[in-house]
């Protein structure tokens, strides 16, 4: 039986339970209570959560975790003596430790992530590397593994993290079962990007939508502005001006996006080579691919692959 400790305190976001499902399914899929949760705080007895209830903890006390999770808040606190410490600790006697979202800052505070590539919510990544100039802080990445150390990115990226330790721990079938009863897509490898192109571009009308959710459809068609306007319904002209009016670039520079985007979850997700990747994302040649790897996300196909890799 893995032993799962998860730290809660007050105001922690309740999201974070999310990986305490993923092990209560886990447990219902093999057919056996292979996981055991206990929350934890500094003192034990009740702790409010940031949407105002009360959950039942034990206090820290001396007892070990195969697993131990930070909880994380929805601002940054200090960690506090008694956790540091606990951290520390459990580094002796824990196989594993997670620190999603927020709580990487505690392992942080901790001095457990010297050293270690480390993932976190990509609103605290800049100040998590400033306060922390000895972690090096991948700001794009859903979750990292770094030896005993788990860290991810906050919301729904704690359900990734915890489907990749089931997978781990119970095999690619039974965290695939998982998944499917919570109705999420298997776990997104962790060198997957926190951030969609389509979100970011946030088209406001629903020509320019429809335009974009075409272009993602059909990546290896070229994709002219007479090709999308005609989509959208309207001359290339007025596409192009009510496209850079929208979403504030061009249309060649979003497309150019989506088609990264694309080339990348297919480097998380497969293993074609780089070649048949360009092909299906429209990209036509390596060289083109790489250029544009290295305008929209500063790093050749060869690292990003590399990175998604070393992460399955």
């Amino acid at each position: 039986m893995q032993q799962i400790g998860f730290v809660v305190f007050p105001g922690f976001q309740v999201m974070g339970f999310t990986a305490i499902t993923v092990f209560e399914i886990a447990n219902l899929v093999a057919g056996e209570a292979f996981y055991r949760v206990t929350l934890l705080s500094e003192d034990g007895g009740p702790v409010p959560c940031s949407a105002g209830f009360n959950v039942e903890t034990e206090a820290f006390g001396e007892r070990s975790f195969d697993t131990l999770f930070i909880g994380a808040g929805t601002e940054l606190r200090p960690a506090t003596p008694k956790l540091t410490d606990y951290v520390r600790r459990a580094m002796a006697s824990s196989q594993r430790i997670a620190g999603p979202c927020v709580g990487a800052f505690s392992l942080a505070e901790a001095g457990v992530l010297d050293g270690r590539r480390v993932s976190t919510h990509w609103q605290y990544a800049a100040d998590l590397q400033a306060r922390f100039p000895k972690l090096k802080v991948e700001q794009d990445r859903i979750y990292i593994i770094d030896g005993p150390i788990w860290t991810s990115a906050g919301m729904t990226a704690t359900i990734d993290l915890a489907l990749a330790m089931v997978e781990k721990d119970l095999g690619l079938a039974v965290a695939r079962s998982v998944a499917r009863k919570l109705v999420v897509y298997h776990r997104r490898a962790g060198g997957q990007s926190q951030f969609s192109a389509l979100l970011e571009l946030e088209p406001k009308s629903d020509r320019i939508q429809n335009a974009l959710n075409y272009a993602k459809r059909n990546l290896r068609n070229p994709l002219s502005v007479e090709e999308l306007a005609d989509v959208a319904r309207l001359s290339p002209r007025q596409f192009s001006r009510a496209f850079r009016a929208e979403t504030g670039q061009s249309p060649a520079k979003a497309i150019e996006q989506l088609r990264v985007e694309a080339a990348r979850e297919l480097m998380e997700n497969g293993r074609h080579s780089l070649g048949v990747v360009a092909d299906e994302t429209g990209f036509a040649d390596r060289e083109r691919m790489r250029r544009a790897f290295l305008r929209v996300l500063g790093r050749p196909p060869q690292t990003v692959r590399r990175h998604a890799l070393a992460d399955s």
